[in-house]
């Protein structure tokens, strides 16, 4: 009786085979007792068939959504990630927070591309695929376009201010500007030569001797994020007054300072007790008496006078130091020795349009 059993169960195991999930109660021959065994089949993780995609006009404002795209493996769960990428597509980065599978565009990716990392899952574990990239993010709104043309306010005259207006722009906002000011000739629109290019700030200019006998005009360029164009501004009148000073602000490279006349009293020197009083001209390189120019003069050989500081030019070109004698200066016959500068304030001291020369006063 035992024996039969047996052979009934081995019957039932080789019928069902293996591999596919089965009970089985096999009795021992010995005791009749009874034990069940089970078979089960492992669930496989989903497999990509076919990538993701992303619909929706990629526009900032507008609504991406993020396509699944084919799964194998009947995934029972989907997670997604976007990312931002540059304008060729590459360059990837998660974009913070976005992990749904819908997207607003911002302004954030105006210029970029986008796409989406999508994770299938079951209770075989997961899987990720990436969609391609959209095309590059568009703003909206429109490029700047000039509704005024700018315009120039100030007199045409030597060492005038002059000062631009930007006239009025549409477009959307924020909108930044550059201006770039041009010399031209006396017509005003010909053989324009730019020297202060793209500063957002310089809406300001004053007038110099370079100017003189010519027209001056302004490009102003409007930029937002959908592109930039620009306007220009009637040119002033032909710049006129020929001067006799100039501030030293306005005397630039290549043009450099000179000192062109010397002056001391006494001259010569017979005593150490008495200061001598020097005075040195600066003009510029057309001739001009420059004002505002500091000045400074160290007697040779060291130790002959005390130092003295530098002093500013006035309003006819001339500075005036006081140099003291030390005692160790001789009272004979020769000469004291006066390494003299000239330059621009916030230049350094042995560069851009500075001035040095060498004079002398003779001691007695």
């Amino acid at each position: 009786m035992h024996r039969s059993r047996f052979i009934h169960a081995l019957f039932l195991v080789c019928a069902l085979g293996g591999g596919l999930a089965a009970s089985v109660a096999i009795g021992s021959a010995a005791t009749g007792a009874t034990t069940t065994t089970t078979a089960t089949t492992a669930v496989a993780p989903p497999s990509n068939k076919s990538l993701p995609s992303i619909s929706g006009n990629p526009k900032d404002g507008n609504v991406l959504s993020a396509n699944t795209g084919g799964w194998s493996g009947s995934p029972t769960s989907y997670a997604y990630a976007w990312e931002r990428c540059d304008n060729a597509g590459g360059g990837c980065a998660a974009n913070a927070g976005a992990n749904s599978n819908r997207y607003t565009v911002t302004s954030a990716d105006v210029g970029h591309r986008l796409r989406v990392v999508v994770t299938a899952s079951n209770a075989g574990g997961s899987g990720m695929a990436t969609s391609g990239a959209t095309g590059v993010v568009s703003s909206t709104g429109n490029a700047p376009s000039n509704t005024k043309a700018p315009f120039l306010t100030g007199a045409s005259q030597y060492g005038a201010t002059l000062r631009v207006d930007k006239g009025s722009w549409s477009g959307t906002g924020p909108i930044s500007y550059d201006y770039t000011w041009q010399r031209c000739d006396t017509s005003g629109s010909n053989n324009c030569i730019t020297y202060i290019a793209h500063q957002p700030g310089a809406t300001t200019y004053q007038l110099g001797t370079a100017d003189l006998g010519h027209t001056v005009r302004v490009e102003v360029q409007a930029t937002n994020s959908r592109g930039s164009s620009y306007a220009f501004t009637a040119a002033s009148a032909v710049i006129a007054g020929a001067p006799t000073l100039v501030a030293v602000g306005n005397v630039s490279l290549p043009d450099q300072l000179v000192i062109d006349k010397v002056a001391f009293s006494p001259s010569p020197v017979t005593s150490r007790s008495q200061p001598i009083e020097a005075r040195f001209h600066v003009s510029d390189a057309h001739g001009l008496a420059v004002q505002g120019a500091l000045v400074y003069a160290l007697g040779l050989p060291y130790g002959w006078t005390y130092n003295a500081g530098e002093q500013a030019t006035d309003s006819t070109g001339w500075a005036t130091i006081e140099i003291r004698p030390t005692p160790n200066m001789p009272l004979r016959r020769g000469d004291l020795v006066l390494f003299v500068r000239a330059r621009k304030p916030g230049d350094n001291l042995l560069a851009g349009v500075s001035a040095r020369r060498l004079v002398q006063v003779p001691i007695r």
